[in-house]
């Protein structure tokens, strides 16, 4: 720690400056320990920043435009607000109604823009592999290219005299690739992928008009609509919001799921552990941080080459401990079981533990004060994305490009291990590490269900129809700063699977329930309702189940299709005993996944702040009126508790609806039984 003490002499100036109180901050106590340690040190963190900056309360209604230079136009929610005599307006005469809707559109056009540059990324690479344009990447699931490539279009057999051959596996991939990469900007036609969603709900979005025609033009159209004198109808902003959303959901997220699973390996379960707890003392520690795992997936497969571990032995280290932050860290956790940092607001804290040699980055939920945090450690800060780089100069940028993907990855594994040495004797790493289960998808939950021969999702749809399960519940999202830290990803958790719904987990609430011990089979024991913890028990699953990164919603969205494949719980995912979640979400992706789940039949509950509450009619509308149109709706609870059993109050709604609201004993059935469910 090169410079601590030049920090620790600012300390005293800085004594006087409001802090934050670890123990309100975080419910983690690895957390609590680095922001005192952090404090100690005179550095500042994420934590105090939201003592000393305040939200702005009409920015938080959603009711600040600033979309023209004649704003910004500020209309907060009157105390005394009454809707018939509502007038306020903007200079140019927008509602707040319009404003609002503007806004939350344009924070779907930029989640789903995040989410979709990062499928687009994808199929770049995969295209690359496809045409053999680089060695570092292969084609690993050809069983999931297969399966992948009729829903391209893309033929897997060829008829030739009379008799059908199946095509070179070559060809395929490369045409995958090539239909997969248009998909982002063909000129006519429709997404591909929505046609997988069952039929009643593909009906619903053609029948509303807003089936994706392709993912750019949806964000563009966004952007065109919410400008100054455009699309001045909320109810009209909404319906482009949802073709956008969907463009995401459907569309560029699950083309990239897709297209790293069959380019990096369809994940399944991996032993793993948790939290800031697995740094190494005695290690160089490499620590991801970011979204893509293009980068990620060769710095894991330099840093266990055995020449790079003797490297490091040679500086002094007794080996290479990788671990990541954010969805990079959920990517190569699911794949490799690489272990997991910690979450979002605890990317300043892992340097700040003095073992961080190099913190590799590339894009979303970076924190720009990173490079502040580092300069007073050795910590090397890489960034590698052409899009994402940082103003200060002590960060080193290393461009990542596939077609040099192991010498880009060497150079950065290199410089980590040469950073050890200049590692500082004050190293603070928190004991606090959780075992952990991760890395479910749809194929292995269906495999868990039944084995390989005989694995379906019956086998959960006959635990929710007998009530040994209760429902569903996708629990996803970041953290927020202005919430304590974790409290509400794992409040809401623990008391959705305490009342018998397993829980579908992604992103930093899966990091933050990993770090609470809820992702092992035992957890159920202690946790769940009797009726859970019995089928944990016996298929040897945790009750919360790890699916991925936030792209990987889409695997919720695939599981649900399935449940509705199986039989016996409606025709549509609006029929299912499901809801979703984001008890702590702060990003505009929060916003383009939780419309995109909405408009394929799920009731959402946000917490922490929802943006639209300076326009109570469009508010109703998102609250009240999507769920006539589509199924499913927004809503939004701050507390974790009430916000668990407002999903559980709609699971409960939706198994009354089916005529399983009562439980009852579990029955073996014959193969007619089952005809007459499905039927």
């Amino acid at each position: 720690m090169a410079e601590v003490t030049k920090v620790e002499k600012k300390a005293s100036a800085k004594a006087s400056k409001k802090v934050a109180d670890p123990m309100a901050a975080s419910v983690d106590k690895a957390t609590q320990q680095m922001i005192r340690r952090a404090q100690d040190l005179g550095i500042e963190t994420c934590f105090d920043r939201n003592i000393t900056i305040k939200p702005c309360n009409i920015g938080n209604q959603g009711t600040c435009c600033k979309n023209c230079g004649m704003g910004p136009c500020r209309l907060p929610l009157p105390k005394d607000y009454d809707e018939a005599t509502d007038d306020r307006k903007g200079l140019c005469g927008a509602t707040p109604n319009t404003i609002a809707a503007r806004n939350f559109v344009r924070m779907i056009a930029g989640g789903a823009a995040a989410h979709s540059d990062h499928g687009r990324a994808v199929a770049e690479v995969f295209l690359s592999a496809a045409r053999k344009e680089t060695d570092a990447y292969q084609i690993k699931d050809t069983r999931k290219l297969l399966d992948v490539a009729p829903l391209l279009g893309v033929a897997t057999t060829v008829e030739k005299d009379g008799e059908v051959l199946d095509r070179d596996l070559d060809e395929i991939a490369v045409e995958v690739g090539e239909k997969a990469f248009n998909e982002w900007g063909k000129a006519e036609g429709e997404l591909e992928y929505l046609t997988r969603a069952p039929k009643p709900r593909y009906e619903i979005w053609k029948k509303q008009g807003v089936l994706p025609r392709n993912i750019d033009r949806e964000i563009v159209e966004i952007m065109h609509r919410t400008h100054m004198g455009v699309d001045q109808d909320y109810k009209n902003l909404m319906k482009q919001g949802t073709r956008a959303a969907l463009a995401d959901g459907w569309g560029g997220s699950m083309l990239a799921t897709d297209l790293q699973d069959i380019m990096f390996g369809t994940p399944f379960p991996r032993v793993s552990e948790a939290n800031l707890g697995v740094l190494k003392e005695d290690h160089v520690n490499i620590v991801i941080h970011g979204h893509e795992p293009v980068l990620s997936e060769m710095v894991v497969a330099v840093a266990q080459k055995p020449e790079m571990v003797e490297y490091a032995k040679q500086k002094g280290a007794k080996g290479i401990q990788l671990s990541g932050i954010c969805c990079t860290a959920n990517e190569i956790l699911e794949r490799h079981g690489v272990p997991l940092c910690g979450t979002f607001l605890q990317q300043e804290l892992s340097i700040i533990t003095g073992a961080v040699d190099a913190m590799v980055v590339d894009v979303q939920c970076i924190f720009q004060n990173l490079a502040n945090v580092a300069k007073c450690f050795h910590t090397k800060l890489i960034t590698t994305h052409p899009i994402a780089k940082m103003e200060q100069d002590n960060v080193l940028h290393i461009e990542f490009d596939e077609h040099h993907a192991i010498e880009d990855a060497e150079r950065i594994v290199k410089l980590a291990i040469d950073n050890f040495e200049n590692r500082g004797t004050e190293v603070m790493i928190p004991p606090q590490k959780s075992p952990i289960v991760a890395g479910f998808g749809v194929e292995s939950v269906e495999y868990h269900l039944g084995g390989s021969f005989r694995g379906t999702y019956y086998t959960l749809n006959d635990n929710i129809i007998n009530g040994r399960i209760r429902g569903i519940a996708g629990v996803v999202g970041c953290n927020n700063a202005r919430v304590k830290h974790n409290e509400g990803h794992i409040a809401v958790v623990k008391e959705l699977i305490k009342n018998d719904v397993i829980v579908l987990t992604t992103g930093c609430n899966a990091i933050a329930c990993a770090m609470e011990g809820l992702l092992t089979p035992e957890s159920a024991s202690v946790f769940c309702g009797p009726g859970l913890a019995e089928i944990c028990e016996t298929v040897g699953i945790p009750p919360v189940l790890h699916l991925g990164s936030c792209v990987d919603n889409s695997r919720i969205l695939l599981a649900a299709t399935e449940v509705v494949k199986a039989g016996g719980l409606g025709n549509d995912i609006s029929d299912l005993p499901v809801a979703g979640s984001a008890p702590e979400w702060m990003s505009e992706k929060a916003i383009s996944i939780g419309q995109y789940v909405v408009a394929s039949g799920i009731y959402t509950v946000f917490g922490a702040v929802f943006p639209t509450a300076g326009a109570p009619v469009f508010q109703r509308y998102l609250f009240e009126e999507m769920e006539k149109i589509y199924g499913g709706m927004c809503d939004f609870e701050a507390d974790p508790i009430k916000h668990a059993h407002k999903m559980i109050a709609h699971i409960d709604k939706k198994r009354k609806a089916l005529g399983i609201d009562k439980a009852r004993d579990r029955v073996m059935m014959d193969f007619s039984d089952r005809q007459a469910l499905e039927a």
